[in-house]
């Protein structure tokens, strides 16, 4: 078969699938316009979904920046009154600050900014001794997708816990971070935290044990230089 009859094939193949299609599309003509509709409605409702989305990330990012900005104020000088944008307790700047950050984590709860409000939030609630207020917006950081986040809340809250009393709930926290170590919260912080917790019980052996674990696997890092002290101490 020479070329030019086996393109003269080819084209006639051509020609009647293509035919083939128009006339499926005009036997469903109504299914077709109506899934053409169908797929335009839900392209649309995702474009408008990502500006909405985009726009209202960018919305928690500036809300959530301000409320870290006057956390992060400095404080006046103890007996002199307080310039502008500065506090004159810690407590003063933690009020302020801890009623921003609910209001971000009420009103975007469900984006990155509103699950690190929680955290915050939850911190300058202990500051301020409302302790039901920081344990529940700590819970709700610790439950985040986002693994750094959630260990940072987890270590606050153990240390929530052993401050008030509670080291039963402490413990599980620093060794569930200490067999998962994250990139905010390596495993040799978790277990120096821990240690100090068994010290502060009296169970020196068990102290000490976690102390020398550290000391061997960070024998030139601060973590093993703090545990090699606390040897020493001892």
């Amino acid at each position: 078969m020479d070329s030019q009859t086996r393109h003269a094939l080819k084209q006639d193949k051509f020609v009647e699938t293509t035919q083939l299609g128009v006339d499926w599309v005009g036997e469903h003509r109504g299914t077709v316009i109506r899934w053409t509709i169908a797929a335009v409605v839900v392209l649309a409702l995702i474009i408008a979904g990502v500006v909405v989305y985009n726009q209202r990330s960018e919305a928690a990012e500036a809300a959530l920046g301000s409320a870290l900005d006057v956390y992060a104020s400095p404080l006046a000088q103890p007996g002199e009154p307080a310039p502008a944008g500065t506090y004159a307790t810690a407590a003063d700047r933690a009020k302020v600050a801890n009623k921003q950050f609910v209001q971000v984590a009420d009103q975007y709860g469900w984006l990155p900014e509103g699950a690190k409000a929680h955290y915050f939030a939850g911190l300058t609630y202990q500051e301020l001794g409302q302790n039901a207020s920081a344990e529940s917006e700590l819970k709700k950081a610790a439950g985040a997708w986002d693994s750094n986040l959630s260990s940072l809340a987890k270590y606050a809250l153990a240390g929530f816990y052993h401050q008030t009393g509670r080291d039963a709930q402490a413990i599980p926290l620093y060794n569930e971070l200490i067999s998962k170590p994250t990139d905010s919260m390596p495993a040799f912080t978790s277990q120096l935290a821990l240690a100090d917790l068994y010290q502060s019980e009296g169970k020196k052996e068990q102290a000490k044990q976690i102390w020398a674990k550290v000391k061997d696997a960070d024998k030139t890092g601060s973590a093993g230089s703090i545990a090699a002290e606390k040897l020493n101490a001892k």
